[in-house]
């Protein structure tokens, strides 16, 4: 029974793990259709910014985990899309190679800045045991955060004004611009809020795994098969495929190991995408959020 308890526990913060680090991109792709090569990164900006601001600012960590790093990832996002992106909508190639570049770029800064080395802080909750095993308090915190922003999500497309006119402008720009909208400023800050849901990723789960100037490439690959594999829904897909790909990874880690566990995530992505080429709420969600 404690290790029944010991496993669910663990399916639900890799789930989790897999919603916040995917949740930005699946607003910045989902509805944008543009490809950030540099998500990674800004999951490492994120992270780095809550560090910063908890280990030398002294500023409370919950603080900088959950409103410093979202705010400066989301204006570190406005920049970029202000001076890089917003020249290459629907240009996709265009897209990729630029984020590519900043993707470089930003880990050469964080190298020069922070050097080679892997950096964290301490985790704010406690640990607890069940029988003979011990698992993270923090864990549970991972798990309420990526709840929080599905439900953010959601209710921000579906409940609010900036959510329908981010909506509209997405599915059809000219219409947006006939009734007064400027579809510019409106892809600004459907960007900005993307960005800010990486930043608060990077921030949260800074305690629990660390930040490092290469780590981006492992947060940029788990992120783009989560939200391809989930569709074009932005909300539905991507609690399908981060729930389906949490417990396919987990199941397969206890059973063998965690690299095991990472390629049976890769496979399982692949025979998803081979079945079900629109994704999964292109085939079972259809026309929902």
């Amino acid at each position: 029974m404690d290790l029944a308890a010991v496993v669910v526990y663990e399916v639900l913060y890799t789930i989790a793990f897999l919603a916040l680090i995917s949740a930005g991109l699946a607003v910045v792709f989902g509805m944008m259709r543009v490809i950030n090569l540099a998500h990674g990164e800004f999951v490492l900006l994120g992270g780095y910014a809550a560090i910063v601001s908890h280990n030398t600012l002294g500023i409370d960590i919950f603080v900088s985990m959950l409103v410093i790093a979202p705010l400066v990832v989301a204006a570190f996002g406005v920049v970029a899309e202000r001076l890089i992106i917003r020249f290459l909508y629907g240009r996709l190639i265009n897209t990729m190679l630029a984020t590519w570049g900043l993707s470089l770029a930003m880990i050469g800064g964080f190298t020069l800045i922070f050097g080679p080395t892997t950096t964290s802080i301490k985790a704010p909750i406690g640990g607890f045991a069940v029988g003979d095993y011990s698992l993270s308090g923090y864990t549970i915190f991972i798990i309420a955060s990526a709840i929080g922003v599905i439900l953010l999500i959601f209710g921000v497309l579906k409940y609010t004004r900036a959510g329908l006119i981010a909506r509209g402008a997405m599915q059809s720009a000219d219409m947006a611009s006939a009734f007064g909208y400027d579809t510019s400023k409106v892809y600004m800050v459907t960007f900005a809020a993307g960005s800010a849901l990486t930043g608060l990723a990077g921030g949260v789960l800074a305690p629990l795994v660390g930040i490092g100037p290469t780590a981006g490439l492992l947060y940029i690959a788990k992120a783009f098969i989560t939200v391809i594999s989930g569709g074009a829904s932005v909300v539905s897909g991507l609690i399908a495929s981060s729930g389906f790909f949490g417990i396919v990874s987990q199941l397969v880690t206890f059973a063998t190991n965690s690299v095991i566990g990472e390629i049976g995530l890769l496979v399982a992505a692949v025979i998803l995408l081979r079945l079900l080429p629109t994704g999964i709420s292109g085939r079972f969600f259809r026309n929902r959020l």
